[in-house]
């Protein structure tokens, strides 16, 4: 037929090349009879399949089956030394680096504290933390095939700026991204924060097998990850998601949500909100410090305390009605299989929080979407980050057609 590609022994050696690789990566080291099992392939086919994996230096002989009958096969492994990704999840406080190799395994990681760099540009920011990852995993800049960074708010395709995030000066450049690309020798991507928080969530956690679902992130601000048919869904202009502006009842109605740096749902649910519910229903300690700490802290002791009577239970009452309030006007629009609740607020709320979220959002929405708790809780934007840059090295590492 025409506009078909020809089945040639060479794409057809790439794709089994790539099968196997990917049952590597899955399962751990494989024998040849396990790989041809697996694939379907014959054993000399599954035999020079190796050979010729091994010789590319994408795969490695290590050990041997033991404890069963007969002689001891052989195993293999993906070499995890092939190729390498960097990640950066960047926040006013500090930008998180991390270099993971081709299996996905984390190998150096980096912290750099910001508050005191304001004068120091972004591009040196970003090299120096970056440069410090790469020394924690003993590797060049040279063996890093691909970063990612992760920020909060997202970067306008048309302009090259990044939007929704006035508290990261000196990120708002449209010409962050050429002066990156003149510094750093593989290829540079930029993904919202909470878009990645879902890239982990769907490869390695509680929206494995989902292709349709929301991710409610709440942190410093509030924000959301829309998947629709497996993929992210950015938005003209990338800000998608950027719910925290939405407009909601039972908040006032916020104009100009661009200059005011927030909008109705970050009124009603956001970090700012809680310490004011907690005094007004009663609870006597409060806290001090960063609203986002105090509101984590309030949320832990409520969660504590979900089934007795008084101000900690009436507290997760009322933040879970808020919650659910944004959830059903985002659940009315895009009626997703799945809703992963993740970000320090609402883990420190956990699951006594999303059961009041769930039987609240039960009552306000037409569709019932199942509710989870996201399983990838340790710098999950980092590791979304990784498991993004991951993803497109394997591509081009994993191709021996060329």
């Amino acid at each position: 037929m025409a506009g078909t590609t020809p089945g040639t022994p060479r794409v057809l050696r790439a794709m089994n090349d790539r099968a196997a690789l990917d049952l590597l990566l899955e399962h751990g080291p494989l024998s040849r009879t396990r790989i041809g099992k697996l694939t379907g392939l014959s054993k000399p086919t599954a035999s020079q399949l190796l050979a010729r994996l091994e010789a590319a230096g994408l795969v490695v002989a290590t050990g041997t089956t033991e404890g069963r009958p007969g002689p001891n096969a052989q195993l293999y492994a993906v070499n995890a030394r092939a190729a390498f990704a960097a990640g950066l999840d960047v926040t006013p406080q500090r930008i998180r680096a991390a270099v993971a190799d081709i299996t996905g395994a984390t190998v150096g990681e980096f912290v750099l504290r910001t508050p005191g760099r304001r004068t120091a540009s972004v591009v040196r920011q970003v090299t120096d933390a970056l440069d410090g990852a790469v020394k924690a995993a003993g590797v060049t800049r040279a063996e890093v095939h691909r970063l990612v960074i992760g920020t909060p708010g997202a970067f306008d395709p048309s302009t090259g700026r990044l939007r929704y995030a006035s508290h990261l000066p000196g990120w708002h450049s449209p010409t962050l991204l050429d002066e990156l690309a003149a510094v750093l020798p593989m290829p540079v991507e930029y993904e919202n924060d909470v878009n990645l928080v879902a890239v982990a969530e769907q490869r390695l956690g509680a929206a494995r097998g989902h292709d349709d679902f929301v991710l409610l992130w709440n942190e410093f601000g509030m924000g959301a990850a829309l998947v629709i048919g497996g993929r992210l869904h950015r938005g003209f202009t990338g800000g998608a998601g950027e719910v925290g502006f939405m407009p909601v009842p039972g908040a006032p109605l916020v104009r100009q949500v661009s200059k005011a740096g927030s909008g109705g749902f970050q009124e009603l649910a956001g970090a700012q909100t809680v310490p004011r519910l907690a005094r007004e229903l009663g609870v006597e300690e409060i806290g001090h410090g960063p609203h986002e700490e105090v509101a984590t802290g309030l949320l832990a002791r409520a969660a504590a305390a979900a089934d007795e009577p008084g101000p900690y239970r009436a507290l997760l009452d009322t933040f879970g009605t808020g919650l659910a309030t944004g959830l059903a006007s985002m659940v009315a629009v895009l009626d997703p299989e799945l809703v992963v609740l993740s970000g320090p607020l609402i883990l420190a709320g956990g699951e006594p929080l999303r059961e009041r979220v769930q039987a609240e959002l039960a009552e306000l929405a037409a569709t019932h979407p199942r509710l989870v708790i996201g399983d990838v809780q340790e710098h999950p934007v980092l590791r979304g980050a990784l498991e993004s840059a991951l993803a497109a090295t394997r591509d081009e590492v994993f191709d021996t057609s060329r």
